[in-house]
């Protein structure tokens, strides 16, 4: 029997459209899957047919009718992971650069996904024909650390533990820039941005997202800083911080050429050549979906952000 889920608009979704009310009430869904299953019909407002571009009132009754997850159809691929942790209900892994993690244009294969049926067959069909056992993502070229649900069970604690912010998340990332404090946050609305598609933006009306930072080493020009997450938003820490001044190492949508800044010709050509955003998933917090048990990993960046550090500590004030 296909999901049925109900929800009840609040005051602080009033006003906006049908389709990104329904991926701000379920993160699960993007604003696109949101479209699709409202143009199949399998939406309705107070129990009547809606269009995605309706706009939502308090109060108002959701009704989506999602649909059976579709049989795997994937190939399974030989491509090596780096399991940190695996039991009957899930894995972690520690994705390495240049692998995107689920099948789509332009990438029919050579991903996580095909790399994980490979490692194991017993994967949660709850994300769909494209993605199974997926509940989060990182970029394509940000490495580190991601949970796999192997379990529908898991697959839909999972989902509900990232919708309620219950997942701890933290980044190593290596900014431009040599911060004023500490410690902050960034707390600003992202969405796409509307004349550059491939990107994200904060955007006014877009979804609310939080991101705590705390520098943790000084460099002329350069910072070494461990970002938490506080939700979830595609490339937030790499919009966030180029938000305010202090974009990402390496990173081809956000920064520019801030590396003509750094007083220390090594540095500045070391970041001018490193070969993606410098950006680490390296912890991961949650509990356990099924056990209960509090599960915290932790790894170490990878050789191309080791090499970039130990330029930057040899630098000369």
């Amino acid at each position: 029997m296909s999901p049925v889920h109900r929800f009840i608009v609040t005051d602080e979704f009033a006003g906006i459209r049908l389709d990104r009310c329904l991926a701000l009430l379920n993160e699960s869904w993007s604003r696109s899957q949101a479209r699709r299953l409202i143009e199949d019909g399998r939406v309705s407002c107070n129990d009547r047919p809606t269009k995605p571009a309706t706009q939502v009132a308090a109060g108002d009754t959701l009704t989506v009718d999602e649909p059976e997850p579709e049989p795997l159809d994937l190939a399974a691929e030989a491509i090596p992971l780096d399991v940190v942790y695996e039991d009957g209900d899930l894995l972690v892994v520690n994705k390495p650069a240049d692998l995107v993690i689920h099948p789509a244009a332009g990438n029919p294969s050579g991903t996580l996904v095909n790399a994980l049926l490979h490692h194991c067959s017993d994967l949660s069909g709850i994300g769909g024909i494209a993605r199974p056992g997926i509940v989060h993502r990182l970029d394509k070229n940000t490495t580190g650390l991601m949970v796999v649900a192997k379990s529908d069970r898991a697959h839909q604690a999972l989902s509900l533990a990232f919708r309620w912010r219950k997942i701890d998340k933290t980044y190593l990332a290596v900014c431009f820039g040599e911060f004023a404090d500490d410690e902050g946050v960034v707390d600003v609305p992202i969405d796409r941005n509307p004349r550059h598609r491939q990107q994200m933006a904060v955007v006014e009306d877009g979804r609310p997202a939080r991101t705590l930072y705390t520098v943790v080493e000084r460099w002329p020009g350069v910072s070494l800083v461990h970002c938490r997450l506080v939700t979830g938003r595609t490339h937030q820490i790499r919009v966030h911080m180029a938000h305010i001044g202090h974009a990402l190492v390496g990173d081809p949508l956000y920064a520019g050429r801030q590396w003509r800044n750094l007083p220390d010709p090594q540095a500045a050509a070391t970041c001018r050549t490193f070969p993606r955003q410098a950006l680490h998933a390296m912890r991961l917090g949650f509990v356990h979906p099924v056990t209960g048990e509090l599960m915290s990993f932790e790894v170490g960046p990878p050789e191309d952000i080791q090499g970039l550090l130990e330029v930057l500590r040899t630098t000369v004030r």
